[in-house]
């Protein structure tokens, strides 16, 4: 284990602003990643999302804000720390896998043999034993992106930070990543990444901050973010007509396939209109309340965006 190993905590993102001439990249980005928690940062292109991961790293340097680790400022020691896996690959190419990550664990503080010990679990772990003595530039882009991983975790981080982590990963190495990142959290460690991937998003994460224009617009558990957003009724009418929901008061829209509607009801719409008109068509079978995927939470973001 490296020396110097802090104390798990939480890692703050505190009015963070950052500005390229006339570019606003970030304004007054605030969220925080507690110890033990999986956390999804999602956005469009250009929201920001690497920018903020960047300034956490100290790679790139804030306008205005901090970023606290255990309350107290990033330094250069607190960022050994931390596992970083940057979306672009950032590995040497004609360095062999075993020897890289050896390399890059005793940068972090790792002794020699702790290094080793560390790279061989990881190489193990992730399905890389065969290509361990391989360089890196021979490795199909996938393989890279696991050893991307290791190269993250090869020091044993109070903190990750991860970049687009499941990018190019075919179904198992997606599995194999998704439970080391749970493994992670459990063991206290917080976890922060982005992805476009919303349904792994949705599926691995206690909280989601949603970023648009530098700035987070929504953050909260997954739930909470869903329970707040526009709900639609499901109706199994299977003897209704088509059409038989078009015109009621306060249904913005209404598709029906299979007997079975899908119901858009406005914020002052009355679901018991609704229930009343399906059971004037016959028996109804289903009648509930379908909540808003993670995904169609981000596209109205991006809507908002759009036509902002």
């Amino acid at each position: 284990m490296a020396q110097g190993r802090t104390v798990l905590g939480e890692l703050e993102i505190d009015q963070v602003s950052k500005r390229y001439g006339e570019v606003v990249a970030l304004d007054g980005m605030t969220f925080d990643v507690r110890a033990g928690e999986l956390f999804g940062f999602v956005g469009s292109n250009g929201a920001g999302k690497t920018t903020t991961m960047r300034i956490a790293l100290g790679v790139l340097a804030a306008d205005s804000g901090q970023v606290r680790w255990n309350g107290e400022p990033i330094t250069f020691e607190t960022r050994r720390r931390i596992g970083y896996m940057p979306e672009e690959r950032g590995l040497y190419p004609k360095m062999k896998v075993h020897d890289q990550l050896v390399y890059l664990a005793e940068l972090h503080g790792m002794s020699t043999n702790a290094a080793h010990r560390s790279a061989d679990n990881w190489i193990a772990r992730l399905g890389l034993r065969d290509r361990s003595h391989d360089e890196v530039q021979k490795l199909s882009l996938g393989n890279q992106q696991r050893v991307q991983l290791a190269a993250a975790l090869v020091h044993e981080p109070d903190v990750l930070v991860l970049d687009e982590p499941f990018s190019g990963l075919d179904p198992v190495a997606v599995d194999v990543m998704s439970q080391v990142l749970r493994e992670k959290a459990a063991s206290g460690v917080p976890v922060v990444f982005s992805s476009h991937q919303l349904d792994l998003v949705e599926r691995l994460c206690d909280r989601v901050g949603i970023v648009r224009r530098g700035t987070l617009v929504a953050c909260g558990p997954v739930d909470e973010l869903r329970a707040g957003g526009d709900s639609k009724l499901v109706v199994d009418a299977p003897q209704a007509p088509a059409g038989w929901a078009d015109h009621l008061p306060g249904v913005r829209s209404a598709h029906t396939s299979s007997g079975r509607t899908v119901v858009d009801l406005a914020p002052d719409g009355d679901d018991q209109v609704v229930l009343r008109a399906a059971l004037d068509t016959g028996p109804v079978h289903e009648f509930s309340r379908q909540r808003p995927s993670l995904t169609e939470l981000f596209r109205s973001v991006v809507t908002e965006e759009s036509a902002a």
